[in-house]
């Protein structure tokens, strides 16, 4: 564990939200020792979300309706990037896979190296195992993201990412749904700053296996890069 934690002021964490009223108060929690600046974008969320978002202390952007995770991420960044002082962005998913320990290790590596984007990776250790048609699936992914823009990387679909406000200032997503995770490596790659990836842990945990999303947003990964 990162302890104790500095809190990073510089640094704002973007939490797309949609429907995660039982986990993203621990989220957050678990986030704000580290980086007191989180901003969930609740993304038309029916079942409390929002409220509980809040409380728990987060800075709260709504949509009234469910746009997708690409326009909320979008509107997070917009966010982040009209705050003063906010010189990072950090991308983290509100179902609890990401660990915070890898997002401030990411934020200080992006710090050391000068890098202005570090795309966390599942793939460059052996701490996640995603399951075996997951793995061949995301992998697919990361083919096709390879063979259609400059990035070369070794997990194309990862949400955790760390940009600094430079390269997140040229992201303009359209993709709403899923295969807005290939059009941000596209769009990142074409600002030319420099870029590295990171080893980072997912947490499959019981909840999110619950909701399906272990192979099901996989599968709904490679639809949308086939159909756009």
């Amino acid at each position: 564990m990162t302890n104790p934690a500095t809190p990073d002021p510089h640094t704002w964490v973007v939490v797309p939200l949609y429907n995660e009223a039982t986990v993203i108060a621990g989220v957050i929690e678990g986030v704000l020792p580290h980086f007191p600046n989180i901003v969930c974008i609740d993304d038309g969320s029916t079942d409390g979300s929002l409220e509980v978002a809040r409380r728990a202390g987060a800075h709260i952007v709504e949509h009234p309706i469910n746009l997708g995770q690409g326009a909320a991420l979008q509107t997070g960044i917009e966010y982040a990037l009209a705050q003063p002082g906010c010189e990072y962005i950090v991308t983290f998913d509100a179902d609890g896979q990401h660990r915070i320990d890898d997002a401030v290790a990411m934020v200080a590596a992006a710090r050391a190296s000068g890098a202005a984007i570090v795309f966390g990776s599942r793939f460059l250790d052996d701490r996640t195992n995603p399951g075996w048609m997951k793995r061949v699936i995301l992998k697919t992914a990361v083919w096709v993201t390879n063979m259609t823009t400059s990035v070369k990387l070794t997990d194309a679909h990862n949400g955790l990412r760390v940009i600094r406000a430079d390269a997140a200032s040229r992201l303009q997503l359209k993709q709403d749904r899923m295969a807005h995770a290939t059009e941000i490596v596209l769009q990142l790659g074409e600002t030319g700053l420099p870029w590295i990836e990171h080893p980072v842990e997912l947490l499959y945990t019981d909840y999110s296996k619950s909701k399906g999303q272990s192979v099901l947003n996989s599968v709904n990964i490679l639809v949308d890069l086939l159909v756009r």
